[in-house]
């Protein structure tokens, strides 16, 4: 209101809103066990002599998301890869992939306005998408595995379709023309080199 003192529009305009919490969203995270040793620390013999409250603090109890989805891409490359060496086959990266779509996903519906995580998730979907058809493609047991194993569902891309109008029709005929100008022009260049070369081969052998 207009009469108001200044001190109290200030106050009027810090004021918000109560807004209710959001439901805690289930996350793929959840299945791992809280007791289980972070990634870099899983493998070290010494940990089995080590106290409990250090256990403790090197589990995924004190682990940050970050941690987490260590051990949980770990998890999902160790259902697929070929071999214990196996690190860049297209399963590994395809399970790779998976963890942090899923990842983005969650953090999609808690921020569904962020739209530079929004780029990336569809950018790994595509890749994922990539990835899977050429699985398809060349080893269909492979892709059938992958799929089963990591819980995941291939659609393949829909195909292009481009509205046929006068203008394209008379656009594509006019860059075909360009292009086979564009051709004979080379086709002449070439040809002139190809004599220059003949004649100073000619000229070097007499």
């Amino acid at each position: 209101h207009p009469a108001c003192s200044p001190v109290l529009q200030a106050a009027r305009g810090y004021a918000r809103p109560v807004t209710k919490k959001r439901k805690d969203i289930p996350s793929h995270l959840d299945d791992l066990p809280p007791t289980m040793l972070k990634k870099d620390y899983a493998n070290l013999p010494v940990m089995s002599s080590v106290d409990d409250v250090v256990k403790r603090l090197l589990s995924l109890e004190m682990a940050s998301q970050k941690e987490k989805l260590k051990v949980k891409t770990q998890q999902l490359v160790e259902k697929v890869r070929r071999s214990p060496n196996d690190n860049g086959s297209f399963e590994v990266q395809v399970a790779i992939l998976t963890a942090k779509i899923r990842t983005l996903e969650e953090h999609l519906q808690r921020h569904p306005k962020d739209k530079r995580n929004r780029r990336f998730m569809l950018m790994d979907l595509d890749r994922r998408r990539k990835m899977l058809g050429y699985l398809r493609r060349v080893n269909y047991s492979t892709f059938e595995n992958t799929c089963k194993q990591l819980d995941i569902q291939y659609s393949p891309p829909q195909p292009y379709a481009r509205r046929i109008t006068k203008r394209w029709l008379v656009k594509k005929a006019l860059c075909i023309k360009v292009f086979q100008e564009k051709q004979k022009l080379k086709a002449a260049e070439r040809l002139k080199q190809r004599r220059e070369w003949q004649a100073r081969a000619r000229a070097a052998r007499e």
